[in-house]
């Protein structure tokens, strides 16, 4: 088995991310991302490419990808069985098969998007990952995440260090000075039409 720097990301790219591939890829899923998608991305404008960290079997592209049908998607996975997926849609040339933390930017993106990500990133490589988002993106950076006003840990589905909780829209302004918060919102688990997971959302601009 191929050997990974955390212990977070053997776990994912495993048995349990796997698991988690079937419990997650509900018949409703593109819809609630495309009521998702459309209020968070409001205020954008030309976006033509795309890049999804975590991108998992591609839900959240698929979602975008009606909302922008001339979108150009790339993909981050680490998961073999989620891979075989993104293959089903996207040119391989587009999906990077490897851990976040192994990826390099080569170019950049309109739209760089992570979602339920972040979380379960190891703390001590956030920095790293943060500095990834902002290389890979020209314009926009689309930050959807569990939120905290300080770093928590929280038990995920009987584990221990696998959900992180703090302020990941915080620490990017703070690294980035040129980096603008234009949008924010929240989905609440109860909403009547189209909820999600009680996620925070956050809409990064570069300053152009």
């Amino acid at each position: 088995m191929k050997s990974y720097k955390t212990d977070q990301e053997k776990f994912w790219a495993g048995e349990f991310g796997t698991e988690y591939i079937s419990r997650n890829a509900n018949r409703d899923s593109i819809s609630k991302n495309l009521a998702f998608f459309a209020a968070a991305l409001k205020h954008t404008r030309n976006i033509n490419s795309c890049i999804e960290f975590g991108a998992n079997i591609g839900i959240n592209l698929k979602a975008l990808k009606i909302l922008l049908p001339k979108l150009n998607q790339y993909a981050i996975e680490i998961n073999t069985d989620a891979i075989t997926e993104l293959n089903k849609f996207l040119p391989e040339q587009n999906i990077f098969p490897q851990s976040i933390l192994e990826y390099s930017p080569t170019k950049t993106f309109d739209l760089v998007l992570i979602k339920g990500v972040l979380i379960h990133i190891n703390p001590e490589y956030l920095e790293k990952v943060y500095n990834l988002l902002y290389e890979s993106s020209n314009r926009y950076l689309l930050i959807c995440e569990y939120y905290n006003p300080s770093p928590i840990e929280v038990t995920y589905r009987g584990h221990q260090k696998r959900l992180f909780k703090r302020d990941f829209c915080g620490e990017m302004l703070d690294l980035y000075e040129d980096l603008i918060l234009t949008d924010y919102g929240f989905v609440y688990h109860r909403d009547w039409n189209f909820p999600q997971d009680d996620i925070n959302w956050f809409l990064l601009e570069k300053k152009q």
